[in-house]
């Protein structure tokens, strides 16, 4: 029965993986990304409502070593939890304790990335699109194998940031700000546009770091959030907190980001 069971998954896989639908969910230890049909399946009844193994067993329809096999995994990475069944000791209900962020598909993903080729054909060998399109593609085949590489981009628009300060700074904020503007424009990096001075937010359009990325489910301008991070940090001289409030990844038709 374990071995039928095996190639039932392996099976299963197999033609999940053509057109594969990613869940991801955040925990302490980061984003976390769920590929298995049997989790996905899994999470998907848990977000309706807690359940005992049982229950999960009979829903899915699938062999009781499977389940437990998923839901020990899922437990160990955080995605989910358990507490003992307050009408049978022996029993545990099983729950979310992730916060659920949104899914992909992969096959979306890989017309994304040919979308972003053919933009580089049309522009007519542009250097600039060319860079964009390594860029997006890199993040976007990162993303469809689970890999989550924000934590990087910010550390990394944290460093630029303190480098580029030199450059843009400015005692009065009205001119430090214009900077800031000229240098993303220039740059090709999109359109600033101060928003509102209390408290400080900031528009981005045609946000070169995730315009024409898929939806997301969440932000996704790390790497802009850690420059600005740092260039308003060294402005204050103490350490302000970037919150991006709207994105293109979230749907929305610009980019903002609030400086607290």
């Amino acid at each position: 029965m374990a071995k039928n069971n095996t190639k039932i998954d392996e099976k299963e896989n197999q033609d999940f993986s053509d057109n594969v639908q990613i869940e991801l969910f955040a925990t302490h230890d980061g984003v976390k990304a769920v590929k298995s049909p049997v989790r996905v399946r899994i999470l998907s009844m848990l977000r309706e409502g807690d359940l005992s193994f049982d229950e999960i067993v009979k829903l899915s329809g699938r062999a009781k070593s499977t389940i437990s096999s998923h839901l020990k995994s899922m437990a160990k990475e955080g995605i989910i939890s358990s507490h003992v069944d307050p009408n049978d000791a022996r029993k545990k209900i099983f729950f979310i304790q992730s916060e659920y962020i949104g899914k992909l598909h992969r096959q979306k993903l890989q017309e994304d990335i040919s979308a972003y080729i053919q933009r580089y054909i049309a522009s007519e060998n542009d250097p600039f699109e060319f860079f964009r399109l390594i860029f997006h593609t890199l993040r976007i085949s990162l993303l469809s194998q689970g890999v989550d590489i924000d934590p990087i981009l910010h550390e990394a628009g944290l460093k630029v940031g303190k480098a580029l300060y030199e450059k843009v700074k400015h005692q009065n904020m009205d001119n430090f700000l214009e900077n800031i503007a000229t240098f993303w424009e220039t740059h090709s990096l999109g359109s600033v546009e101060v928003k509102s001075l209390q408290p400080l937010t900031i528009s981005v359009q045609d946000c070169f770091e995730c315009s024409g990325l898929p939806y997301l489910g969440r932000p996704a301008c790390a790497f802009d959030s850690g420059i600005l991070e740092s260039l308003f940090s060294l402005y204050n001289q103490e350490e302000v907190k970037v919150m991006e409030t709207e994105c293109y990844a979230l749907g929305d038709k610009q980019c903002r980001f609030v400086i607290e």
